[in-house]
């Protein structure tokens, strides 16, 4: 079995929320979650001050696992979009790639179209950005150099703390 994992750094993430704050602001929506298929929250953006995203990331992932199992019941490889509709807010999530899902969180301001549309494009985007983070840490170059100097500094720091 492979370690599918990624690394993800400051400049990475500052790539990532530059898209999906473009996408909120094209879309008209509220927030939008990128978390991945096991539940952690990656990056949120827009008003999530009223929601406990960290609970939201693992149960919008868990709905997007038990979907993807329904799909193999019908047929189907899976659902790559699902969406909830509210009496006032609505969720629209769509996969990126094979390791995320891209969560919009949106009122009648807009419309499920728009948000769609948004949500696609940002999508192409964001798995263009997971592609190069995926090239970087399978060259090692960047890891290997990364975690050796934080191994040591942090084994510096122990023994600092344990030696007194």
């Amino acid at each position: 079995m492979s370690d599918d994992s990624l690394i993800i750094y400051e400049e990475d993430i500052t790539q990532i929320e530059a898209l999906i704050s473009k996408m909120l602001k094209g879309a008209e929506a509220k927030c939008a979650l990128l978390v991945d298929k096991d539940g952690h929250l990656i990056t949120r953006q827009g008003f999530t001050h009223s929601l406990d995203t960290t609970a939201l990331a693992a149960l919008l992932a868990g709905s997007f696992a038990s979907t993807k199992e329904i799909a193999r019941l019908v047929g189907e490889p899976e659902f790559s979009v699902l969406f909830h509709q509210g009496r006032k807010d609505h969720i629209h999530m769509s996969l990126v790639g094979d390791r995320s899902i891209l969560v919009v969180i949106f009122d009648d301001r807009t419309t499920i179209g728009m948000v769609r549309l948004y949500a696609k494009e940002t999508s192409i985007g964001l798995s263009k950005i997971f592609e190069m983070i995926g090239a970087k840490s399978s060259s090692g170059a960047r890891n290997s150099a990364v975690e050796g100097d934080f191994a040591e500094r942090a084994s510096e720091k122990l023994d600092d703390i344990f030696q007194d």
